[in-house]
């Protein structure tokens, strides 16, 4: 269920950010993150290397994009000095305001916190 996905760089966040990365891979890439695993064999998805509190809550991978509530609890595991990542290690300005909409802001804290792992 897992597609090839591309390796874990700043130029991946960028894709995220710049949007050349489609919603559905920008999910597997936090899925994947955190711990999610499909078996093939099973039809199942395999948690047992998802933190507790995650698998509680979604012992399936939620939907980062369209759902709020798996963004706001990614958003909250982010440690304070890396919730600036994507401003202070990428140079990324933001969003206009006016311009962005709840998918852009969730897809930047989706690449601000897979920036995390790599910094």
């Amino acid at each position: 269920m897992l597609k090839n996905l591309p390796p874990l760089t700043e130029e991946t966040i960028w894709g995220i950010l710049k949007e050349e990365i489609d919603d559905e891979t920008v999910n597997q890439l936090a899925w994947y993150y955190l711990g999610y695993r499909y078996d093939e064999e099973t039809g199942k998805w395999d948690t047992t290397m998802v933190e507790e509190s995650w698998q509680k809550e979604y012992p399936t991978p939620p939907d980062f994009i369209a759902n709020r509530p798996p963004v706001v609890k990614l958003t909250r595991s982010i440690p304070p000095e890396k919730k600036q990542l994507l401003k202070e290690k990428l140079g990324f300005k933001g969003y206009k305001i006016g311009e962005f909409t709840p998918r852009d802001a969730r897809r930047a804290t989706i690449a601000n916190w897979l920036l995390g792992l790599i910094s």
